[in-house]
Protein backbone atom coordinates (compact mmCIF):
# COMPACT_ATOMS: atom_id res chain seq x y z
CA UNK A 1 0.00 0.00 0.00
CA UNK A 2 1.38 3.38 -1.02
CA UNK A 3 2.23 5.99 1.58
CA UNK A 4 -0.68 8.26 2.44
CA UNK A 5 -0.54 11.98 1.70
CA UNK A 6 -0.55 14.27 4.76
CA UNK A 7 -3.85 15.93 5.64
CA UNK A 8 -3.86 19.50 4.35
CA UNK A 9 -6.57 22.16 4.83
CA UNK A 10 -6.52 25.86 4.00
CA UNK A 11 -9.06 28.67 4.17
CA UNK A 12 -9.13 32.47 4.33
CA UNK A 13 -10.81 34.19 7.28
CA UNK A 14 -11.72 37.87 7.54
CA UNK A 15 -10.25 38.61 10.95
CA UNK A 16 -7.12 39.95 12.66
CA UNK A 17 -3.99 37.98 13.41
CA UNK A 18 -4.46 38.48 17.15
CA UNK A 19 -8.03 37.18 17.11
CA UNK A 20 -7.36 34.04 15.08
CA UNK A 21 -4.22 33.35 17.10
CA UNK A 22 -6.23 33.55 20.34
CA UNK A 23 -9.00 31.30 19.01
CA UNK A 24 -6.56 28.63 17.86
CA UNK A 25 -3.88 28.75 20.55
CA UNK A 26 -6.17 29.13 23.57
CA UNK A 27 -7.20 25.53 24.42
CA UNK A 28 -10.62 26.56 25.79
CA UNK A 29 -11.50 28.42 22.59
CA UNK A 30 -9.89 25.77 20.39
CA UNK A 31 -12.19 23.00 21.61
CA UNK A 32 -15.24 25.20 20.95
CA UNK A 33 -14.80 25.01 17.15
CA UNK A 34 -12.64 21.92 16.50
CA UNK A 35 -14.84 18.79 16.40
CA UNK A 36 -11.76 16.57 16.55
CA UNK A 37 -11.22 17.32 20.24
CA UNK A 38 -13.45 17.25 23.29
CA UNK A 39 -10.95 18.68 25.75
CA UNK A 40 -7.46 20.23 25.59
CA UNK A 41 -5.57 21.27 28.71
CA UNK A 42 -2.10 22.77 29.04
CA UNK A 43 0.37 21.27 31.52
CA UNK A 44 2.61 23.36 33.75
CA UNK A 45 5.55 24.67 31.81
CA UNK A 46 9.05 25.41 32.99
CA UNK A 47 11.08 28.19 31.40
CA UNK A 48 12.71 27.21 28.08
CA UNK A 49 10.56 24.06 27.87
CA UNK A 50 8.03 23.37 25.11
CA UNK A 51 4.38 23.77 26.04
CA UNK A 52 2.94 20.30 26.69
CA UNK A 53 -0.76 19.49 26.68
CA UNK A 54 -3.29 16.70 27.15
CA UNK A 55 -6.15 16.09 24.75
CA UNK A 56 -9.29 13.96 24.89
CA UNK A 57 -11.74 12.90 22.20
CA UNK A 58 -15.08 11.24 22.89
CA UNK A 59 -15.82 8.48 20.36
CA UNK A 60 -19.23 7.46 21.70
CA UNK A 61 -20.62 4.81 24.07
CA UNK A 62 -18.80 6.49 26.96
CA UNK A 63 -15.37 5.83 25.41
CA UNK A 64 -12.70 8.53 25.44
CA UNK A 65 -9.33 8.48 23.66
CA UNK A 66 -6.70 10.53 25.45
CA UNK A 67 -3.25 11.56 24.30
CA UNK A 68 -0.42 14.01 24.82
CA UNK A 69 1.33 16.60 22.71
CA UNK A 70 3.74 19.49 22.76
CA UNK A 71 4.42 22.59 20.74
CA UNK A 72 7.61 21.92 18.79
CA UNK A 73 8.16 25.60 18.00
CA UNK A 74 6.63 28.92 17.01
CA UNK A 75 7.97 31.31 14.35
CA UNK A 76 6.93 34.88 13.64
CA UNK A 77 8.41 36.46 10.50
CA UNK A 78 8.91 40.12 9.66
CA UNK A 79 6.11 39.84 7.08
CA UNK A 80 3.68 39.09 9.92
CA UNK A 81 3.41 35.42 9.01
CA UNK A 82 3.29 33.01 11.93
CA UNK A 83 3.87 29.26 12.13
CA UNK A 84 3.11 26.99 15.06
CA UNK A 85 4.30 23.38 14.92
CA UNK A 86 3.48 20.51 17.24
CA UNK A 87 3.77 16.79 17.76
CA UNK A 88 1.34 14.42 19.43
CA UNK A 89 1.16 10.82 20.58
CA UNK A 90 -0.98 8.37 22.53
CA UNK A 91 -0.70 4.86 23.94
CA UNK A 92 -4.48 4.41 24.23
CA UNK A 93 -5.34 0.83 23.13
CA UNK A 94 -8.25 1.98 20.93
CA UNK A 95 -6.44 4.79 19.16
CA UNK A 96 -5.64 4.29 15.49
CA UNK A 97 -3.08 7.09 15.71
CA UNK A 98 0.20 6.25 17.42
CA UNK A 99 2.25 9.40 16.89
CA UNK A 100 2.22 12.35 14.56
CA UNK A 101 3.25 15.92 13.90
CA UNK A 102 2.04 18.95 12.01
CA UNK A 103 1.80 22.73 11.88
CA UNK A 104 -0.56 25.69 11.71
CA UNK A 105 0.39 28.58 9.45
CA UNK A 106 -1.08 32.10 9.55
CA UNK A 107 -0.39 34.37 6.55
CA UNK A 108 -1.73 37.96 6.38
CA UNK A 109 -3.60 38.70 3.11
CA UNK A 110 -4.73 42.33 3.43
CA UNK A 111 -7.73 42.34 5.77
CA UNK A 112 -7.84 38.53 5.80
CA UNK A 113 -5.74 35.73 7.25
CA UNK A 114 -4.84 32.66 5.21
CA UNK A 115 -5.07 29.87 7.78
CA UNK A 116 -3.70 26.46 6.92
CA UNK A 117 -2.68 23.22 8.54
CA UNK A 118 -0.84 20.11 7.51
CA UNK A 119 -0.28 17.04 9.65
CA UNK A 120 0.53 13.38 9.33
CA UNK A 121 0.72 10.43 11.69
CA UNK A 122 1.70 6.79 12.10
CA UNK A 123 -0.97 4.19 12.77
CA UNK A 124 -1.41 1.24 15.10
CA UNK A 125 -2.72 -2.28 14.35
CA UNK A 126 -0.31 -3.13 11.52
CA UNK A 127 -1.67 -3.60 7.98
CA UNK A 128 -5.27 -3.58 9.20
CA UNK A 129 -4.72 -0.16 10.75
CA UNK A 130 -3.26 1.14 7.48
CA UNK A 131 -6.26 -0.13 5.50
CA UNK A 132 -8.76 1.42 7.94
CA UNK A 133 -6.80 4.68 7.90
CA UNK A 134 -6.60 4.79 4.10
CA UNK A 135 -10.26 4.15 3.31
CA UNK A 136 -12.13 5.39 6.39
CA UNK A 137 -10.27 7.24 9.10
CA UNK A 138 -8.02 9.61 7.15
CA UNK A 139 -10.79 10.85 4.79
CA UNK A 140 -13.07 11.32 7.82
CA UNK A 141 -10.37 13.16 9.78
CA UNK A 142 -9.58 15.41 6.81
CA UNK A 143 -13.28 16.23 6.40
CA UNK A 144 -13.61 16.96 10.15
CA UNK A 145 -10.62 19.31 9.98
CA UNK A 146 -12.05 21.22 7.01
CA UNK A 147 -15.52 21.37 8.58
CA UNK A 148 -13.98 22.75 11.77
CA UNK A 149 -12.12 25.43 9.78
CA UNK A 150 -15.48 26.40 8.28
CA UNK A 151 -16.97 26.62 11.76
CA UNK A 152 -14.12 28.86 12.93
CA UNK A 153 -14.58 31.06 9.85
CA UNK A 154 -18.27 31.61 10.62
CA UNK A 155 -17.46 32.35 14.26
CA UNK A 156 -14.82 34.98 13.52
CA UNK A 157 -16.50 36.56 10.49
CA UNK A 158 -20.18 36.52 11.46
CA UNK A 159 -20.19 35.85 15.18
CA UNK A 160 -22.01 32.50 14.95
CA UNK A 161 -20.85 30.38 17.86
CA UNK A 162 -19.81 26.85 16.83
CA UNK A 163 -22.46 25.32 19.09
CA UNK A 164 -25.12 27.22 17.12
CA UNK A 165 -23.74 26.17 13.72
CA UNK A 166 -23.45 22.55 14.88
CA UNK A 167 -27.07 22.63 16.07
CA UNK A 168 -28.17 24.14 12.74
CA UNK A 169 -26.21 21.49 10.83
CA UNK A 170 -27.72 18.61 12.80
CA UNK A 171 -31.24 20.04 12.40
CA UNK A 172 -30.74 20.54 8.67
CA UNK A 173 -29.55 16.98 8.05
CA UNK A 174 -32.18 15.47 10.36
CA UNK A 175 -34.86 17.13 8.22
CA UNK A 176 -33.18 15.87 5.04
CA UNK A 177 -33.05 12.28 6.35
CA UNK A 178 -36.69 12.41 7.47
CA UNK A 179 -37.85 13.71 4.08
CA UNK A 180 -35.73 11.09 2.32
CA UNK A 181 -37.31 8.34 4.43
CA UNK A 182 -40.85 9.58 3.75
CA UNK A 183 -40.44 9.79 -0.02
CA UNK A 184 -38.58 6.47 -0.33
CA UNK A 185 -41.13 4.67 1.86
CA UNK A 186 -44.12 6.26 0.12
CA UNK A 187 -42.72 5.27 -3.24
CA UNK A 188 -41.59 1.76 -2.34
CA UNK A 189 -44.34 0.35 -0.11
CA UNK A 190 -47.79 1.64 -1.21
CA UNK A 191 -46.87 2.14 -4.88
CA UNK A 192 -44.17 -0.31 -5.98
CA UNK A 193 -44.63 -3.28 -3.65
CA UNK A 194 -48.32 -3.15 -2.68
CA UNK A 195 -49.77 -0.99 -5.52
CA UNK A 196 -52.48 0.07 -3.09
CA UNK A 197 -55.98 0.36 -4.62
CA UNK A 198 -56.44 3.88 -3.23
CA UNK A 199 -53.31 4.99 -5.07
CA UNK A 200 -54.69 3.54 -8.32
CA UNK A 201 -58.13 5.06 -7.74
CA UNK A 202 -56.72 8.49 -6.96
CA UNK A 203 -54.53 8.53 -10.08
CA UNK A 204 -57.34 7.27 -12.33
CA UNK A 205 -59.74 9.94 -11.08
CA UNK A 206 -57.28 12.75 -11.84
CA UNK A 207 -56.07 11.85 -15.33
CA UNK A 208 -56.97 9.53 -18.17
CA UNK A 209 -54.02 7.21 -18.72
CA UNK A 210 -53.05 5.43 -21.95
CA UNK A 211 -51.37 2.67 -19.90
CA UNK A 212 -52.40 0.29 -17.15
CA UNK A 213 -52.93 2.47 -14.03
CA UNK A 214 -51.18 -0.15 -11.86
CA UNK A 215 -48.04 0.21 -13.99
CA UNK A 216 -48.36 4.01 -13.86
CA UNK A 217 -48.57 3.94 -10.06
CA UNK A 218 -45.43 1.83 -9.89
CA UNK A 219 -43.52 4.23 -12.13
CA UNK A 220 -44.64 7.12 -9.94
CA UNK A 221 -43.34 5.11 -6.97
CA UNK A 222 -39.92 4.75 -8.60
CA UNK A 223 -39.79 8.51 -9.24
CA UNK A 224 -40.74 9.21 -5.61
CA UNK A 225 -37.94 6.90 -4.44
CA UNK A 226 -35.48 8.72 -6.71
CA UNK A 227 -36.65 12.04 -5.28
CA UNK A 228 -36.13 10.63 -1.78
CA UNK A 229 -32.50 9.80 -2.55
CA UNK A 230 -31.95 13.37 -3.78
CA UNK A 231 -32.43 14.56 -0.17
CA UNK A 232 -29.36 12.56 0.84
CA UNK A 233 -27.02 14.20 -1.68
CA UNK A 234 -24.43 16.65 -0.26
CA UNK A 235 -25.57 19.95 -1.78
CA UNK A 236 -27.26 22.98 -0.23
CA UNK A 237 -31.01 22.49 -0.59
CA UNK A 238 -32.40 25.99 -0.02
CA UNK A 239 -34.19 26.13 -3.41
CA UNK A 240 -35.23 22.49 -3.09
CA UNK A 241 -36.97 23.24 0.22
CA UNK A 242 -38.93 26.08 -1.43
CA UNK A 243 -39.90 23.88 -4.38
CA UNK A 244 -40.84 21.07 -2.01
CA UNK A 245 -43.27 23.28 -0.08
CA UNK A 246 -44.91 24.37 -3.33
CA UNK A 247 -45.07 20.76 -4.57
CA UNK A 248 -46.69 19.54 -1.36
CA UNK A 249 -49.29 22.29 -1.50
CA UNK A 250 -50.22 21.26 -5.06
CA UNK A 251 -50.30 17.56 -4.09
CA UNK A 252 -52.65 18.36 -1.19
CA UNK A 253 -55.04 20.19 -3.51
CA UNK A 254 -54.86 17.34 -6.05
CA UNK A 255 -55.60 14.72 -3.40
CA UNK A 256 -58.66 16.63 -2.24
CA UNK A 257 -59.89 17.10 -5.80
CA UNK A 258 -59.48 13.37 -6.42
CA UNK A 259 -61.29 12.38 -3.23
CA UNK A 260 -62.65 15.07 -0.93
CA UNK A 261 -63.61 12.38 1.60
CA UNK A 262 -59.92 11.72 2.24
CA UNK A 263 -59.82 14.92 4.30
CA UNK A 264 -61.69 13.20 7.14
CA UNK A 265 -59.54 10.04 7.16
CA UNK A 266 -57.03 9.44 9.96
CA UNK A 267 -53.57 10.71 8.90
CA UNK A 268 -55.13 12.25 5.82
CA UNK A 269 -53.28 14.17 3.05
CA UNK A 270 -54.01 17.54 4.66
CA UNK A 271 -52.39 16.80 8.04
CA UNK A 272 -49.64 14.60 6.57
CA UNK A 273 -48.55 17.15 3.96
CA UNK A 274 -48.74 20.02 6.44
CA UNK A 275 -46.23 18.20 8.63
CA UNK A 276 -43.92 17.77 5.63
CA UNK A 277 -44.33 21.45 4.71
CA UNK A 278 -43.41 22.43 8.27
CA UNK A 279 -40.35 20.15 8.15
CA UNK A 280 -39.34 21.76 4.85
CA UNK A 281 -39.66 25.22 6.41
CA UNK A 282 -37.48 24.15 9.37
CA UNK A 283 -34.91 22.82 6.92
CA UNK A 284 -35.06 26.04 4.91
CA UNK A 285 -34.40 28.35 7.87
CA UNK A 286 -31.50 26.15 9.03
CA UNK A 287 -29.69 25.76 5.71
CA UNK A 288 -28.00 29.16 5.68
CA UNK A 289 -24.54 29.85 7.12
CA UNK A 290 -23.58 26.22 7.67
CA UNK A 291 -19.94 25.13 7.93
CA UNK A 292 -18.88 23.15 4.88
CA UNK A 293 -15.65 21.28 4.21
CA UNK A 294 -15.98 21.83 0.46
CA UNK A 295 -15.20 25.56 0.83
CA UNK A 296 -11.71 24.77 2.13
CA UNK A 297 -8.71 23.98 -0.03
CA UNK A 298 -7.75 20.35 0.59
CA UNK A 299 -4.62 20.03 -1.59
CA UNK A 300 -1.60 22.19 -2.08
CA UNK A 301 -1.41 24.14 -5.31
Amino acid sequence: MKKQEPIYVQTEIGTSMEEIWEHTQNPDLHTEWDVRFTEISYLERQENEPQRFLYKTKIGFGLVIAGKGETAGQIQKETGERVSSLKFWTDHPLSLIRTGRGYWKYTPKGDRIEFETQYDYETNFGKLGKVIDSYVFRPMLGWATAWSFGSLKLWLEKGYHPRLTLQKTLTYWLVCFLLAFVWIYQGLVPKVLAVHPEEVEMLSSLVSLPVNPYIAVQWIGFMEMLFGFVWLLPFLKRKLFIGHMILLSLLTISALLANIRSAVHPFNPVTFNMVLILLSFIGYINCSDLPAAKYCKRKRG
